[in-house]
């Protein structure tokens, strides 16, 4: 595993602080936007489609909410979200074991450049280099680029720009000391942002939750054709810091 790890590192070092795989956009370029529906993948998405052409959005559907690769909390929403959009999108089912998943977002995205002609594929990748590499050595394999534009990104800058650019994001599932019930469900404002840097500090997780401190979910988003509305949910607390927010019921407003 040691050195595996160590090829994992040198192929983030190699391509992942390479400016191009940040910037290198073009409006030309033909991407396909790997999408969860949470703040990072839709932020990304946001960025893709200011600078590239999207031709298509992936969706992972886990079946195992411990999937080391793919956000799992209310994914059945995701393809709801990417119709939204108006962008066609390819959803692609796993089982989500370890390092076996990868065969299934391989599977995903040679059908994406099979049907759309993608030259790329954009990720809403933070820090995480065992989720990065892992895309990053898949691209490679099918001679296509990898952006990663929230790439090392100031976590607070991250959330901060969320508002600016008129995201509306609610917090799905909570996994982190410093958490209680009430983040279940709650939009990610000023003042919620305010409190998960005070928090962050006190407890020493990801202020972005790029540790799995937390996961999101985009209600309205400027690429968004109408605002989701939740007409009913609920939280599940499965320990003292840890949830999920329950939703059984969405519209399009």
């Amino acid at each position: 595993m040691a050195g595996k790890n160590l090829v994992d590192k040198q192929l983030v070092e190699k391509k992942l602080t390479d400016k191009k795989i940040r910037t290198g956009f073009h409006a030309e370029l033909r991407t396909a936007v790997l999408f969860s529906g949470g703040k990072d993948s839709g932020l990304a998405l946001a960025y893709a489609m200011q600078h590239s052409s999207v031709k298509c959005l992936i969706i992972m559907v886990s079946t195992n909410p411990e999937s080391y690769m793919f956000h799992t909390p209310n994914i059945r929403w995701a393809e709801v979200q990417a119709k939204n959009t108006g962008i066609p999108c390819i959803i692609q089912k796993t089982k989500g074991e370890k390092e076996k998943e990868l065969k299934d977002l391989e599977k995903a995205i040679r059908l994406a450049k099979t049907k759309y002609k993608i030259q790329g594929i954009v990720t809403g990748a933070i820090e995480s280099i065992y989720q990065a590499s892992r895309v990053q050595a898949i691209t490679n394999k099918l001679g296509i680029e990898c952006f990663n534009p929230l790439w090392q990104k100031d976590q607070m800058e991250l959330l901060e720009e969320l508002l600016d650019k008129k995201f509306e994001v609610i917090i799905m599932s909570i996994s982190a000391e410093g958490f209680t019930e009430k983040w279940l469900g709650r939009k990610i404002d000023e003042v919620a942002i305010s409190e998960l840097k005070f928090l962050s500090k006190r407890f020493g997780f990801n202020p972005a939750f790029e540790g799995g401190e937390a996961e999101s979910m985009v209600l309205n988003a400027p690429f968004f054709k109408k605002r989701i509305s939740i007409k009913k949910a609920k939280s599940v607390m499965t320990g003292e810091n840890t949830g999920y927010y329950a939703i059984e019921e969405i519209e399009l407003i």
